[in-house]
């Protein structure tokens, strides 16, 4: 099942570590086996998590499953953010510059971290 995986990134947030997986598809959003939707009932984490779609113009043409554990839904959804511009990035390295530009490219500085987007 891993090789049907295109691309694969990890982000983390606090305590949040989300693995995620871009492939081609329709647009759907998978976290933990749940609708997106349903994972995140509240528009502002479903709006963070999405950030970095919106801002590079991606999205449709993508599926982005995603497996993340610890944190509460804020952490997770800012983990999820996290691993989605890693992966971008991967997809596109011209994405890069556009998600630095908007701060999406740095360390998570609540834990004095130290690796964002490389």
């Amino acid at each position: 099942m891993a090789e049907a995986f295109n691309i694969h990134a990890v982000g983390k947030r606090k305590s949040a570590v989300a693995r995620v997986y871009l492939r081609p598809g329709n647009g759907r959003i998978v976290i933990n086996q749940k609708e997106f939707q349903d994972y995140f009932p509240l528009e502002t984490t479903r709006n963070l998590a999405r950030q970095p779609l919106a801002l590079v113009d991606v999205g449709p043409e993508l599926d982005i499953l995603v497996n993340v554990q610890g944190g509460g839904p804020e952490g997770q959804a800012g983990a999820i953010k996290h691993g989605l511009s890693r992966a971008l990035v991967a997809m596109n390295p011209e994405f890069r510059p556009i998600l630095k530009k908007a701060g999406l490219g740095g360390p998570d500085r609540s834990k004095g971290g130290c690796c964002g987007i490389d």
